[in-house]
C-alpha cells in the first residue's frame, strides 16, 4: 500500500511569522513538530517543499541549489504577501545554510540554524546520501526489495551534476557568515555524524549578530528536528522567538 507524501504546510496562528527549512534530502515533515508547536504558541509557520523533494529520487537528480534557493524566496514572499511583515527563519541542515543566506539577503527578525554544514564532503560521497534516499523513500512506496536495488542500480550509473553547485553554495555562505546582523540562535547535536560539528562554532563565531547564543544537545544527532531532546529544542526555539523584539 502506498502512503501519502509529506506536503509542505502554512499553519497559520498568530501576527509573527516563522519559515522552517528542511534539510537536502529532507521534506517538510522534518519540521513539522516543530511547526504544530509553534502554531500552539500563537506563531505561523510555513514550510515549503524544495524542488525534487518529496518526490521520485529520479526527480531529486535533475534539481540543484538554484532551484532550491527560489523555493526559499518563493516561501519568504508567500508569507509576505499573506500579510507577514515579520518573519523570521529556522532551517536545519540545508536549511540552515539557507537561513543565514536569507539573513544577508532579506530582511529577517531573527535565525536558527539547526545541524548547518559549514563544509561538504565529496560529491561521491554526497551522492551516496541521494541514493540512501532512493532506498528509503522506494521503501516507502512499498515496493519489495529487489525492485527497489535494480532501481537504485541504475541511480548509481547516473549522477547529480548539481553536486558541485551545492558544495560552492556552502562555503560562499561560509564566506558570508559575517554579513549576519539579525539575532542567532545555533543549534548543533552533539552526536551529530553527517557534518563537522564544528560548523556551528564557525557560525557563531563569525556571526556579526549583537544577540547571538549557541547550543549543544549532547544526545542528538542530525535531525535534531526529530531526535530524543526535540521537546527541549522546541522550548528553547520559542524563547528565542519570545526575545525578539516583535513590533506587534
Amino acid at each position: 500500500m502506498r502512503i501519502a507524501q509529506p506536503k509542505p504546510f502554512f499553519f497559520e496562528a498568530g501576527k509573527r511569522a516563522v519559515l522552517l527549512l528542511h534539510g537536502f534530502t529532507g521534506n517538510s515533515s522534518d519540521v513539522r513538530m516543530l511547526g504544530r508547536f509553534l502554531e500552539k504558541n500563537g506563531y505561523t509557520s510555513l514550510a515549503p517543499h524544495y524542488k525534487g523533494h518529496g518526490v521520485p529520487p529520479e526527480e531529486l537528480i535533475l534539481t540543484g541549489p538554484t532551484d532550491w534557493w527560489q523555493d526559499v524566496i518563493s516561501g519568504y514572499d508567500q508569507l509576505k504577501a499573506a500579510g507577514y511583515e515579520e518573519i523570521a527563519v529556522a532551517g536545519l541542515s540545508l536549511g540552515g545554510v539557507f537561513s543565514l543566506k536569507l539573513g544577508y539577503t532579506f530582511p529577517i527578525k531573527g535565525i536558527v540554524t539547526m545541524c548547518a554544514p559549514m563544509s561538504m564532503k565529496t560529491t561521491e560521497l554526497m551522492y551516496e546520501g541521494v541514493l540512501k534516499y532512493a532506498r528509503d523513500y522506494k521503501r516507502f512506496e512499498g515496493k519489495d526489495a529487489s525492485l527497489i536495488e535494480e532501481e537504485v542500480e541504475v541511480l548509481q550509473e547516473s549522477s547529480m551534476e548539481s553536486l558541485p553547485d551545492l558544495r560552492s553554495l556552502v562555503y560562499d555562505v561560509r564566506e558570508n557568515v559575517d554579513h549576519i546582523y539579525a539575532p542567532l540562535f545555533v543549534v548543533q547535536g552533539r552526536q551529530d555524524s553527517v557534518i563537522d560539528t564544528n560548523s556551528a562554532n564557525i557560525i557563531y563565531d563569525e556571526a556579526e549578530s549583537f544577540e547571538k547564543e549557541i547550543k549543544w544537545y549532547e544526545k542528538s544527532g542530525h535531525v535534531i528536528t526529530l531526535d530524543l531532546e526535540k521537546e527541549q529544542l522546541h522550548e528553547d526555539i520559542l524563547g528565542f522567538l519570545q526575545s525578539l523584539e516583535w513590533q506587534e
